[in-house]
């Protein structure tokens, strides 16, 4: 009998031990994730039609929820056509797409865009998207970037932009718009 009460506390103190281990890995791999996805990531509502059809949003707050990533800013600079996050000039996390690059200057001659005097084609998708010349691109003005990034929003009537902020300096970048993780039937790529 008196095995059979010694093992109850050892199988006792074995299970404590294993819920304990258990218990800190949990912990110290949420705090990992945790410590990634804030130095990575970031998680935002789209609130404006500025985007559309690329993004959804509304004042409603319906608007579509999007992760952007930071780390390939790391290593290289924003491409033309990439949607990105950055902030406005009223401190307002925004979602636009790149149109010039550092150092080029941008036109829009109709509904052309031309880089540097020199028209560019854009990728299919982007198509049937219609950017209006008004702000500084009105009357074929020709915009440098300077140090910065010249974006433009999808909805080209109801977005507020490079057109009115000029170029984005590259601090004001906060990362590239990536995955489309609600609502349900929007999920999918952002940049394709």
């Amino acid at each position: 009998m008196s095995d059979a009460k010694a093992t109850k506390p050892m199988a006792r103190r074995q299970w404590g031990r294993l819920i304990y281990r258990w218990t800190r890995s949990t912990l110290a791999l949420i705090g990992l994730l945790m410590i990634v996805y804030h130095a990575g990531f970031g998680l935002s509502q789209i609130t404006s039609p500025s985007m559309q059809p690329t993004l959804q949003g509304d004042e409603s707050m319906n608007g579509d929820w999007v992760l952007s990533e930071r780390v390939s800013f790391w290593f290289r600079q924003p491409r033309r056509w990439e949607v990105i996050a950055l902030i406005d000039k009223e401190g307002t996390l925004v979602m636009k797409r790149v149109i010039g690059l550092p150092g080029e200057r941008v036109s829009l001659v109709g509904d052309q865009i031309r880089i540097s005097g020199q028209a560019i084609e854009r990728p299919a998708s982007l198509a049937g998207i219609k950017y209006l010349a008004i702000g500084n691109l009105f009357h074929d003005r020709e915009v440098s970037c300077g140090d910065g990034f010249y974006v433009l929003g999808d909805d080209s009537k109801d977005s507020y932009d490079s057109r009115y902020e000029g170029p984005f300096e590259r601090w004001r970048l906060r990362g590239r718009a990536w995955l489309i993780v609600g609502p349900g039937g929007r999920r999918g790529w952002v940049n394709p």
